[in-house]
């Protein structure tokens, strides 16, 4: 019988008291004994047969709020449940699943919900870890009042919080080099050069009416714009060093993760200042990030975890293919001369790059000589080197990125 099994302990507890009751009052010829008996076993199954035939409808929405945040900071999530039929429910008894990272799975008890009636739950989660944590499904345990019987019903629906590393505001710094060339110089050298020698093309949804080429415009009878413009956006390249042997620690305060959130904050803060990025790791390229669209780069890096890789071969190959940057950053873990050198080869004239070079002697004391020669290699070919030591901010250390003085 399908109501049986939705017994509760105590249910089955008074179903089997009631049949000790009635052997008893049959052995002995007790009648009052047996009106007993007969009362204690017709509680549990009047109240499983209620509970199983009643055909309750609930509906369940999910909000999270915000549904996008960063590593230690927490969102609210809203249950919203209503009753969609003409009878009342019972004792509701509401969990929702969620993984062990965001904390412990919230449990509710509702009291009868009236015919259309609406419940709204709010409830607290949050990570010290980065990732995609799916939320739900919803299961509701549906009770009589003596605690008898209990069914549970479970949605479908579930919905993903996005825990992002951590971003750390950054002081403006001015970074030299063709990536800010992509404004009024570019303009006035293409109005110098006069409208005949514009490749336009059509207009496109959101593009910029200033680039509008109104003689292209009249000629093909539809709108057009110049294409050069378009090209010349600003535009820089960010490389994250992911190679597990080139990072020490564990968790949240690994080097590792302050690598990450490191790439999280120079991209978020050059992506407001007007900056097309394009995303690299020691695996190749991964994505490009169009100005205002950092949320994109912080879901990748939301989920972005440790290579096997041993070198930064295609992480450099994929730099030097793409090309057309005039700024390139690389946050990177343990670096010896020969990958500084190939790093180094990346610059030339018109071009900034800045290394933050993660100090990892203070998160188990080893790499100091290389790390040495790595900064002197890449000083002496241009780059400005930011030295990012365990425990300090980014913030402390990034106006250094406009210093030319720190290159060699």
């Amino acid at each position: 019988m399908p109501g049986l099994k939705a017994l509760t302990s105590r249910g089955r507890s008074f179903l089997a008291s009631g049949v000790a009751a009635l052997v008893c009052a049959l052995v002995l010829g007790e009648q009052d004994l047996l009106r007993v008996a007969v009362l204690i076993i017709a509680m549990p199954l009047i109240a499983s047969l209620v509970v199983t035939r009643t055909r309750y409808r609930l509906a369940c929405t999910r909000r999270l709020g915000p549904a996008r945040v960063q590593a230690g900071e927490e969102s609210t999530v809203t249950l919203r449940l209503e009753n969609v039929t003409r009878l009342p429910t019972g004792l509701l008894l509401v969990e929702d699943t969620v993984q062990y990272a965001l904390g412990t799975r919230p449990r509710f008890v509702l009291d009868r919900m009236e015919p259309r009636g609406v419940r709204e739950i709010d409830y607290k989660v949050g990570s010290d870890l980065r990732g995609r944590f799916p939320i739900g499904p919803l299961s509701v345990r549906i009770a009589d009042p003596f605690g008898l019987v209990e069914l549970t019903r479970s949605f479908t629906v579930t919905d993903t919080l996005v825990v992002t590393p951590q971003v750390v505001p950054l002081p403006p710094v001015r970074l030299s080099g063709d990536h800010t060339g992509g404004g009024d110089s570019r303009t006035r050298s293409v109005a110098a050069a006069g409208d005949d020698d514009v490749a336009p093309r059509e207009y496109r949804q959101g593009d910029d009416l200033r680039r509008v080429h109104w003689r292209s415009t009249a000629r093909r009878g539809e709108l057009m714009v110049r294409r050069e413009e378009q090209e010349w956006q600003s535009r820089g390249a960010l490389l994250l060093d992911t190679r597990r042997y080139a990072h020490r620690g564990e968790g949240p305060r690994s080097s590792f993760e302050v690598a990450v959130s490191a790439a999280a904050s120079i991209g978020v803060h050059l992506s407001a200042e007007g900056l097309a990025l394009r995303l690299v790791t020691d695996q190749g390229a991964r994505q490009t990030v169009d100005t205002g669209q950092s949320w994109s780069l912080l879901d990748t890096l939301a989920v972005v975890r440790q290579s096997s890789a041993r070198s930064l071969e295609h992480g450099v190959g994929a730099l030097r293919q793409g090309g057309g940057e005039g700024l390139i950053i690389a946050v990177l873990g343990a670096l010896d001369p020969e990958e500084a050198l190939a790093l180094a080869r990346l610059r030339h004239p018109g071009v900034t790059a800045v290394a933050v070079l993660l100090d990892l002697a203070g998160w188990d004391g080893s790499g100091g000589e290389h790390a040495q020669a790595a900064r002197s290699v890449l000083t002496g070919a241009g780059w400005r080197v930011l030295d990012l030591p365990a425990g300090a901010s980014l913030a402390t250390v990034w106006p250094e990125a406009g210093n030319s003085r720190s290159a060699a």
